[in-house]
């Protein structure tokens, strides 16, 4: 696992980052005008500037639904003879505009429109005359749902539009607050009673081939700004080229993770008080070391899982179980390996990682034609998407509510490796500080607790807005402002900031 060690803690560097027409979603519920199937809900996405939905289902209208995709409703001609009265006509896409559509529809007569589209669609918008023009609701119906609804119940059917309200929070935030602030505070732990492991470790120098570890990396300013860069270059990237980098990124994960699992697997095997065999002498690479029988069938059950994940990531039933096992053994590595040695090195990276969140998230919508966060886009995978792939560096877990908008709004609730990974490295250090200066592990405490509240109010700012958040705005200031308050409270802020502490208790060794 060594040369894939290596290739891993490159693949860290750039895993650790990589999370206006006003539109909303809602829902046509549809049954048989004769009876028969029950009525099933399909999702639309409209624009309430047109006109405003019911939130209950028995406050909306049932209307008689017209099949007329083989007109695009682009002129007059297009028109039915007797029009739309009363009725909810399925009109094609076409070039004309949303608002050339539902202008012929309303004055036809129809009770709202549906158009429907292949491709993928932006949300019908108009400006403010023609939103005070017209009195009827106008949303998208994806082709594959307009198809299933005249499969399942033919050609003669009702629908109603609503919009039902949706919980403000999932109940799935309590499993990803449990395992981000699970990671930060494990791998933060794990990481400074390594280091202090390490030191002792050094000085005796008596530990044989099976007791050798990876090196930790150390961090320096230079190496902040190539990642930092290399973020902000590879994030460009698949924003415009993301179908043909994606499974790139789906390969290196597969990497890293199996990497990651079998470094966290790998001490506890090795503590397992059977099976000790080892491979007999040899001349091979890295099997000259006679490493144990039992790590070499643990390396091969890490590959093993990532393997199975690659094949079948898409299976949203159950492959989201272990992506989020293989991304918090990732996680775990990373924190492991990565040292960042003073305050003022975690202070640079928070600082710049920040701004880039922020951003990637609120300032590149203003820059992108289509008025979209690059962050956003590439997180949850472009909706113009050819290969439909998703990226792997987050932990996902589906939703919980049972709102109809279930359907609508992407099933998982997502959090990516670097609002992790980043706070994370500043709590691996204030650990590792605690040891060396005998405090009781308060900075450790102190800086996990700081991160908790961060999440919790990175779920509120969710809520509120409605709206992908970038976490880092939250969760850097509530970390570096809680650790540099303690320090400056414990009268410690000099040897804090430049790590100097840890030349300080050598009697730890």
């Amino acid at each position: 696992m060594a040369a894939a060690a290596a290739l891993a803690r490159l693949a860290a560097a750039f895993l650790l980052l990589t999370a206006q027409v006003a539109c909303e979603y809602g829902m046509v519920h549809v049954v048989p005008e004769t009876g028969g199937p029950r009525g099933k809900d399909y999702c639309i996405l409209y624009n309430p500037q047109w006109a405003h939905l019911p939130h209950d289902l028995g406050k909306a209208s049932l209307l008689q639904v017209r099949d007329w995709t083989a007109s695009v409703l682009c002129s007059p001609s297009s028109l039915p003879a007797k029009g739309f009265t009363n009725q909810l006509p399925v009109v094609a896409r076409g070039n004309c505009t949303f608002y050339e559509k539902v202008r012929l529809a309303q004055g036809s007569g129809a009770r709202g429109l549906l158009i429907v589209s292949k491709e993928a669609l932006v949300p019908p918008g108009g400006n403010k005359t023609q939103y005070d023009e017209i009195g009827i609701p106008v949303a998208l119906l994806s082709h594959r749902d307009m198809l299933d609804i005249f499969q399942t119940f033919g050609q003669a059917v009702r629908a109603a539009l609503y919009a039902p309200k949706e919980p403000m929070l999932d109940y799935n935030m309590v499993i990803i607050f449990i395992m981000a602030v699970g990671t930060v505070a494990l791998g933060g732990y794990w990481a400074g009673s390594r280091d202090v492991r390490k030191r002792y470790m050094k000085h005796k120098r008596d530990d044989g081939p099976a007791k050798q570890e990876d090196e930790a990396v150390d961090v320096t300013p230079a190496m902040i700004g190539v990642f930092v860069v290399t973020c902000c270059s590879m994030l460009v990237l698949l924003y415009h080229f993301y179908d043909q980098l994606v499974y790139a990124i789906i390969g290196i994960f597969c990497l890293a993770s199996s990497t990651g699992l079998y470094s966290c697997l790998s001490p506890l095997v090795q503590r397992l008080p059977f099976c000790k065999c080892r491979v007999p002498d040899n001349s091979l690479p890295y099997f000259h070391k006679r490493p144990q029988v039992l790590t070499l069938l643990l390396a091969l059950l890490c590959v093993a899982i990532s393997v199975v994940w690659g094949v079948f990531r898409n299976e949203d039933q159950w492959a989201w179980i272990l992506q989020d096992a293989l991304g918090i053994a990732f996680c775990l590595y990373t924190l492991k390996t990565i040292r960042l040695p003073t305050f003022k090195a975690c202070t640079l990276l928070l600082l710049v990682l920040f701004i880039y969140d922020v951003f990637f998230v609120f300032i590149t919508p203003f820059l992108t034609k289509s008025g979209n966060s690059i962050m956003v886009e590439v997180a949850t995978g472009p909706s113009d998407s050819a290969t439909h792939e998703k990226l792997p560096m987050v932990l996902k877990v589906p939703r919980l509510n049972t709102s109809p908008l279930a359907l609508c709004d992407r099933p998982f609730s997502l959090l990516g490796f670097g609002d992790i990974l980043v706070p994370g490295l500043l709590v691996a250090y204030c650990h590792r500080f605690d040891i060396q200066v005998q405090s009781s592990r308060v900075y450790f405490v102190a800086c996990t607790v700081a991160y908790g509240i961060g999440l919790l109010v990175t779920f509120m700012a969710l809520a509120l807005m409605q709206r992908g958040q970038p976490a880092l705005l939250y969760l850097v200031p509530c970390t570096l402002i809680t650790s540099c308050a303690l320090a400056l409270w414990r009268r410690e802020l000099g040897v804090f900031w430049t790590g100097s502490g840890f030349a300080v208790n050598t009697s730890l060794l």
